[in-house]
């Protein structure tokens, strides 16, 4: 499966998360919304729609430095909130076809919260080829597609 065909894929399973996704599928999809952040985030920088900036004021060297964090734009904020449900779907459906619960994505982050273990624990699950044949969450997607 191809980059746009990944898009248009998970765009018109929009909130579908049943069924399995083929790793090409997925990544072209994570590829995707990188690509959306970074353009929400270089949109947001130009017109300056930053939301909850700080500015940190610290002394090093009888020096009085100033950082300014930039925030959160509201592009960005956009983009995520219309790019959440496909993502979290697509992000199930590539769990199902290697054999697992798409809950496995609530269990991942949360044990990233406590450590980074969980991250890397749904990277493993998601680099794994899927299951070969049908499971029980659906039909081979290598083979259904050609």
């Amino acid at each position: 499966m191809g980059f746009i065909e990944a898009i248009k894929h998970n765009f018109s399973n929009y909130a579908t998360f049943s069924g399995r996704a083929q790793r090409s599928q997925f990544w072209w999809w994570y590829l995707f919304i990188v690509i959306v952040y970074a353009i929400a985030n270089v949109g947001d920088s130009l017109i300056g729609w930053g939301v909850g900036k700080t500015t940190y004021e610290f002394t090093m060297n009888d020096q009085v430095n100033v950082y300014e964090s930039p925030g959160v734009g509201f592009l960005f904020i956009v983009a995520w909130l219309v790019l959440l449900l496909p993502t979290l779907a697509v992000m199930a459906r590539r769990l199902h076809d290697t054999d697992r619960s798409g809950w496995w994505i609530l269990w991942g982050y949360l044990l990233a919260i406590l450590c980074c273990i969980g991250f890397i624990i749904l990277l493993v699950f998601w680099l794994q080829r899927g299951t070969p044949g049908d499971n029980k969450y659906g039909a081979d997607p290598l083979t259904a597609n050609g």
